[in-house]
């Protein structure tokens, strides 16, 4: 076998190959990142590095029982702190459908 005859990261050097393999998918069929939704970016990234996306799930449930602990131990704080959250959500909600609508 000479140096020519030798394949680089599973690339054929067969002058008669047409192409990548039929298991490889067509470079252009491939989505763009920014083309995902919110919840498709996520499994994208908990797929890259499952340490982090159990460390996300984790810090998510810790969250969620802080919370319900608050709403146990101080109801009237929780509700008013909840009521400004929701109304913060739907203001950034509303400026990113705006924003969304003029760069298109």
């Amino acid at each position: 076998m000479t140096d020519t005859d030798r394949s680089v990261d599973g690339e054929s050097t067969d002058p008669t190959d047409s192409g990548p393999r039929s298991d490889e998918p067509d470079p252009d069929d491939v989505p763009e990142f920014g083309d995902l939704s919110i919840p498709q970016r996520a499994f994208v990234a908990a797929a890259q590095n499952p340490s982090r996306g159990l460390l996300v799930v984790g810090l998510f449930a810790f969250a969620l029982a802080f919370y319900a602990a608050f709403w146990l131990s101080f109801p009237r704080a929780a509700g008013l702190l909840s009521a400004v959250a929701l109304i913060v959500a739907a203001v950034a909600a509303l400026v990113y459908r705006l924003l969304d609508g003029v760069s298109r």
